[in-house]
């Protein structure tokens, strides 16, 4: 094992709303709308936004990226690209300020380093949105002394399981799919699409939301596993 690989939302750091990710997606656009309303740039009623949010909140079945800028722009029919960029990031506010890293994530990042192991983000992003956000979010946890490289979907175009996302992550880290381990929350996305592409893989499941899945409930079980 050279590799260990992490989802970030709900592994590395708790992510919540009321109504699960729908919840979360819709306070970001929520959070748009009173900004753009604030400069006079919203085109429609608050129920037709309303629509053309539900409308756009889907992920493609091929698993390519819809990016943020892109949704965002049909939902409030606006195209200044400098006003697409600030939309993003007032999106995300109300989805980050909430976070927070799980007690042990940093401990146990420090022992997977002192062991010599290379180590990664490779994440998909709510609704697509920008790479370099996620980044800014990285560091806002503390967490970017811990990581090797940080990959995340709308930097690729791919979102997991697709293959094109943790072929970056083994580029970026140069290592082989059987150097890897894959540690995330969600069986399709962490653990179908890393062993479709000949990575190991672990499930953090701390609720017991999947009971018939092997399944670890603690980072610190990693350690373990790394001996």
């Amino acid at each position: 094992m050279k590799a260990i690989l992490f989802d970030l939302g709900n592994t590395l750091a708790e992510y919540h709303a009321p109504g699960g990710s729908t919840g979360l997606v819709m306070g970001g656009v929520a959070a748009v709308e009173d900004f753009l309303r604030g400069e006079g740039l919203v085109a429609g009623s608050p129920e037709e936004v309303q629509e053309r949010a539900r409308l756009e909140n889907y992920e493609s079945k091929n698993y390519r990226v819809r990016p943020l800028s892109r949704r965002l722009s049909r939902i409030f029919r606006i195209s200044d690209q400098s006003v697409l960029s600030e939309a993003c990031r007032v999106f995300l506010q109300p989805i980050c300020e909430g976070a927070a890293i799980y007690g042990n994530t940093i401990p146990v990042l420090q022992e997977l380093r002192a062991k010599g192991l290379k180590t990664a983000v490779v994440s998909n992003s709510p609704w697509g949105s920008p790479p370099d956000l996620w980044g800014k979010e990285i560091e806002r946890l503390g967490l970017m002394p811990y990581f090797d490289a940080l990959c995340f979907c709308g930097e690729v175009g791919w979102r997991k399981p697709a293959k094109p996302i943790f072929v970056l992550a083994m580029n970026r880290l140069s290592v082989r799919p059987a150097d890897c381990l894959f540690v995330g929350d969600r069986p399709k996305w962490d653990i179908d699409g890393p062993r479709a592409v000949g990575m190991n893989a672990v499930l953090v499941d701390r609720d017991g939301a999947y009971p018939d899945q092997p399944s670890i409930k603690d980072l610190r079980e990693l350690l373990e596993l790394v001996k």
